[in-house]
């Protein structure tokens, strides 16, 4: 049962502003922020302590609605640098916010923005004052509903309608949603990562490696942690063929991650995937990784609650060692729908779900996580080390 927290006096309440409306009509109100109006999505819930910025404006995030198990976000304000989203004028990641806490005034000196303000310029919707831990454990026990935000200041809602589209609302399965987020065009990318006292940087000497990166909803910082391991990267809309990749004669193929289904992605981008893992070292996250697994003969299928947060343990399986990784997928690769070409490298801790693949006898591999550490552990940086790798002994012959 979904309740919303106890109140001394529904007289001593203002008037809520902002509505949580689920598919089965549940409702669940508390005061809005961000930018006012309705929105429609998944409600999934993530466990991360820091990084909201990140997480808000990562690509995958589009087509839902995040809810924050930590209660105090927004404390560190909002900057122009820490924003994933590559892409700008496109979605910009998730649909809305849902927080136990009201926000706090920022305390912290590269804050710009209060979270507040910066939601509005970006469309985003806020709700905060719901009981996060009970919409937590209902996510956790039926899954991850369909659900309308709305934020409307009068207070004044039709319901009705509200409830109607919620209901409506088809959900993630089947839904290809990488359109809204990737580029439009090709572009080149040089910046580093961000280091203390000298914020980001630019790669200063020759790359050693060209790098094409697919975009199906790239974060800014995967293309940070590539041009920092040495790698020209160019990055190329999702529809891209597989001849107009190759022909910029790339030493190796990123895959990005993304949001939706990857089996509707899939339609037009695992028979690309298929041309390249022939010709070239390939290296995939999140929705790459879930392509590359349909693409080696595999499936995917979507996840009672998924995974999102920044405290998730993984164990790879080639070197044993455990490592905490930032997630945020709703689908999974079935692992007993995999060919026995694709080896199982990497494995979730919590469930024991897939969490990374390997082509047997070719300089190709995936995980299901976040390496590139944005927000989140640093603990995967190494993989960008083991596309490197790759990348090298290709070009060795």
């Amino acid at each position: 049962m979904l309740t919303q927290p106890q109140k001394q006096s529904r007289w001593d309440e203002p008037v809520p502003t902002a509505l949580l409306v689920l598919a089965d009509g549940t409702v669940l109100d508390g005061v809005g922020f961000g930018a006012t109006g309705h929105a429609v999505g998944e409600v999934c819930f993530n466990t991360a302590m820091t990084g909201y910025e990140e997480v808000l404006t990562d690509p995958s995030y589009a087509g839902q609605i995040v809810t924050f198990t930590f209660p105090h976000i927004g404390n560190v304000g909002t900057n122009e640098e820490d924003v994933e989203t590559v892409n700008l004028a496109a979605t910009p990641g998730a649909r809305g916010v849902i927080l136990h806490a009201a926000i706090t005034s920022p305390s912290n000196y590269r804050a710009t923005r209060g979270l507040d303000q910066w939601l509005k310029s970006r469309g985003v919707i806020g709700l905060a004052g719901i009981d996060t831990r009970a919409l937590t454990a209902f996510i956790r026990e039926k899954g991850m509903p369909n659900a309308v935000i709305a934020h409307e200041p009068s207070g004044r809602f039709d319901l009705a309608a509200l409830k109607k589209e919620a209901k409506a609302w088809p959900g993630l399965v089947g839904m290809d949603l990488v359109p809204m987020v990737t580029t439009g065009q090709r572009f080149t990318w040089t910046e580093t990562p961000w280091r203390w006292g000298e914020g980001y940087g630019q790669m200063r000497e020759p790359a050693e490696f060209h790098v094409v990166a697919i975009d199906y909803g790239i974060k800014r910082n995967i293309l940070r942690q590539l041009a920092d391991a040495g790698c020209q990267v160019t990055v190329v809309p999702a529809r891209t063929s597989a001849a107009d990749i190759l022909a910029l004669k790339p030493d190796g193929i990123f895959l990005s991650n993304g949001p939706g289904d990857p089996a509707a992605t899939g339609a037009y981008a695992v028979p690309v995937i298929r041309s390249l893992i022939e010709q070239r070292p390939v290296f995939g996250i999140c929705l790459g990784h879930q392509m590359l697994a349909i693409a080696a003969g595999g499936r995917t299928v979507k996840m009672h609650q998924g995974h999102h947060g920044a405290n998730h343990p993984v164990q790879d399986l080639v070197t044993r060692k455990v490592e905490i990784t930032s997630m945020n997928h709703g689908f999974a690769v079935d692992r007993a729908s995999l060919p026995a070409n694709a080896v199982e490298t990497h494995v979730s801790l919590f469930d024991g779900s897939n969490c990374g693949i390997a082509l047997g006898g070719r300089p190709v591999f995936s995980v299901q996580y976040h390496p590139e550490a944005s927000p989140g552990p640093r603990d995967s940086h190494y993989l960008f080390g083991r596309f490197v790798a790759h990348m090298r002994e290709f070009k060795r012959g």
